[in-house]
C-alpha cells in the first residue's frame, strides 16, 4: 500500500506541486510527516534499487514516477547524504531546496508533462485514495483479512493520524461511495493505474463499508 501512496506524491511533484505543499498537504491531514519527507529519512537509494531490479515487470506504455530516480542519479539520496527532496543541516533539519524546484521543472518539460497548480484537496484525495484503493485489492486478495487489520497497521507502523481511524475507516467515514467516484475519475485522468479495485466498486455500489466486509468475514 505504500508504493501507491508514495507514487501518487511524486506524480504530484512533477505534475507542478512544490514538494514542501504535497508534504504539508498530508501532515496537515494528520499523518506523522509528508510522504517525501519520509522517503528522505527512509533513503531514497532504497526504493530506487528495488524499482531498477524489478523494472522488466513494468507494463509498457504505463506511466511511471521519475523524480526520485533522478535525485538518486546524481547522488541525492536523503539524510544520509544531506540532500533529497530537501537539504539537511549538520542537525539533519530540512530546509526547501530551490534547485529540486527547477530540476522538477526541466524533467516535466523533457517528459512532456504539463505542470499545473495543484490544491491541497487534490494532494490529500490523490495520496489517501491510492491506500484506499490498494488496501481494498489487498483485502480482496486475502493477503489480509480485515480492513480494521490494515488500520491498525497503518496507525501504529506508518503515521496515519488515529483519530481517522486508518485508511479504511476513513474512506467509510467520506462515504465509499465518494470514494469509488473520486477513484474513478482519477482512473480517467490518470489511466490504468487508478482503475478502481472491483471490491471498492462492489461495496460502494451497494451501499455498504469495509465495516460491512469485516463482520461479513467474522460470520
Amino acid at each position: 500500500m505504500f508504493h501507491p501512496y508514495v507514487r501518487e506524491a511524486t506524480f504530484l511533484v512533477e505534475e507542478g506541486a512544490s514538494v514542501a505543499a504535497v508534504d504539508k498537504s498530508l501532515y496537515d491531514f494528520g499523518m506523522a510527516m509528508g510522504p517525501l519527507a519520509t522517503l528522505d529519512l527512509a533513503g531514497l537509494d532504497v526504493g530506487w534499487r528495488i524499482r531498477k531490479e524489478y523494472r522488466h515487470l513494468e507494463k509498457p506504455g504505463i506511466r511511471q514516477p521519475f523524480a526520485g530516480d533522478r535525485l538518486c542519479e546524481i547522488g541525492r539520496f536523503g539524510q544520509k547524504t544531506v540532500a533529497g527532496w530537501y537539504k539537511y543541516d549538520s542537525n539533519r533539519v530540512a530546509t526547501h531546496d530551490p534547485q529540486v524546484a527547477s530540476w522538477l521543472k526541466q524533467w516535466a518539460t523533457e517528459s512532456g508533462i504539463e505542470q499545473r497548480e495543484i490544491q491541497p484537496g487534490e494532494i490529500v484525495d490523490r495520496c489517501i485514495y491510492a491506500l484506499v484503493n490498494e488496501g481494498a485489492r489487498i483485502l480482496q486478495d486475502g493477503y489480509a483479512l480485515r480492513a480494521g487489520d490494515i488500520d491498525i497497521i497503518y496507525i501504529n507502523g506508518y503515521g496515519f493520524p488515529a483519530y481517522r481511524g486508518g485508511p479504511m475507516w476513513y474512506a467509510d467515514s467520506v462515504g465509499l461511495k465518494n470514494v469509488y467516484e473520486r477513484v474513478s475519475e482519477f482512473h480517467r485522468s490518470h489511466g490504468e493505474l487508478w482503475e478502481p479495485a472491483p471490491l471498492l466498486k462492489q461495496l460502494a455500489t451497494e451501499g455498504k463499508t469495509f465495516a460491512d466486509f469485516d463482520k461479513q468475514k467474522a460470520s
